[in-house]
């Protein structure tokens, strides 16, 4: 097998890796067990909320052309002609010249074009002088405002954080529809690893990359299936392989993907299915693989940590995103940039950063150290149509 079959740019495998992900799947579950699920259904409301036309604050009901003029020296002065308690529905109408006291959230009257916040208003027995002027829809909200019943309250693919149960519960739902949460397996290669709670000995190492990629797989919305360290030794590997990939929607491998030429991770790949990407003009990450056995994504992540963290935050997401529906939009910063920072034209580089309140830092020491994955607040993506940056200039960063 050659070393590289042909690097190729980061968009590409991008394309490539999102075209091979599997058919979205669904199912229903309670409201109470919907945080963090992708929804997989437009949600609306069954009624329209607000179901009335109500205060935003404590005060007055009235029509606006009641108040023009008024000020602390000359006020308006309106009749008070009733009270409106939170939670009544009282169907009347508001007269010219007359104000309702209203409190916040109460159903304005009919009529009622505004209202008068009481901190602006004096009750002087059944009149009520008003010290400001207020303008038509003014600390009001019309009925149906917030979320109306002809209409979607949430798309599908937005991830269901608290706020959104909060919506989801205002449009009546009791259960919701959601994506699936695919099954990932992840297995690590290499004759050098030791459990997490070993103590390494000689050349050995402990599996950090299970850990890394179990969590990631977990934030992304997904469920992993950990299948342990698996040693350098292709029986053991086609093993491993053969059983994720029977029981699980895709499989991450890491380590064993270097571009040496015993290159072992994309042989098996290979000879069990077959090899869409070896090699990505990307830094770090280069010898990233991608492939399918049985039609399901094989992805041959870095051994280094750092460098696999990498693969997984800008490609293994992507996979991720398709398989759940998640929609949501990424939320890159762009930041003027402290110091210069080299590059190789046509290579796409990550350079873990550091924000200062101001500036983004570049963190250049060395890219192996595991410890920079903690000591930086993201990484600066640097196009492989530019040689680097000046300082000062503007550059795109994607947070942790």
């Amino acid at each position: 097998m050659t070393r590289f079959l042909s690097v190729i740019s980061v968009r590409e495998a991008v394309r490539i890796i999102t075209s091979i992900s599997s058919s979205q799947k669904t199912e229903t579950v309670p409201l109470s067990d919907a945080v963090g699920r992708v929804l997989a259904e437009d949600i609306r409301s069954d009624i329209d909320i607000p179901g009335f036309d109500r205060s935003t604050v404590d005060g007055y009901a009235v029509y606006a052309s009641d108040t023009i003029g008024s000020s602390e020296s000359i006020p308006s002065m309106l009749t008070l002609s009733g009270r409106i308690a939170m939670g009544e529905d009282r169907k009347v109408t508001l007269q010219r010249g007359s104000c309702m006291y209203i409190p916040t959230g109460g159903a304005l009257p009919y009529g009622a074009e505004a209202v008068a916040m009481i901190e602006y208003c004096e009750e002087l027995g059944d009149q009520i002088l008003i010290h400001r002027p207020v303008s038509i829809g003014e600390n009001r909200i019309s009925k149906g405002e917030d979320f109306g019943s002809d209409r979607s309250a949430v798309k599908a693919g937005t991830v269901i954080t608290s706020r959104v149960m909060g919506v989801l519960a205002a449009c009546g739902c009791n259960t919701v529809p959601v994506s699936s949460r695919p099954r990932i397996g992840i297995i690590s290669t290499g004759n050098e690893l030791v459990q997490a709670h070993e103590k390494p000995k000689g050349g050995e190492i402990r599996d950090v990359n299970t850990w890394l990629c179990s969590g990631f797989v977990s934030e992304e919305g997904c469920i992993p299936i950990v299948y342990g360290i698996v040693p350098d030794d292709r029986s053991s590997l086609t093993e491993a392989l053969d059983e994720a990939v029977s029981s699980c929607d895709a499989v991450l491998l890491s380590g064993g993907s270097s571009k040496g030429e015993r290159d072992m991770c994309a042989d098996i790949i290979a000879s069990r299915g077959e090899i869409l990407v070896h090699g990505i003009a990307i830094s770090p990450g280069k010898p990233t693989i991608v492939g399918t056995v049985r039609g399901k994504p094989v992805i041959g992540l870095p051994g280094h940590p750092a460098s696999a963290y990498i693969i997984l935050l800008i490609l293994v997401r992507e996979l991720l995103k398709r398989m759940t529906g998640n929609s949501s939009p990424e939320k890159n910063l762009h930041l003027p940039l402290m110091i210069p920072v080299k590059s190789i034209q046509g290579r796409e580089d990550y350079v873990r950063g550091v924000f200062d309140g101001k500036y983004i830092v570049p963190v250049l020491g060395k890219s192996g150290l595991t410890n920079t994955l903690l000591q930086s607040d993201g990484v600066i993506k640097i196009p492989g149509s530019v040689e680097g940056y000046e300082a000062g200039e503007i550059v795109e960063v994607i947070p942790w």
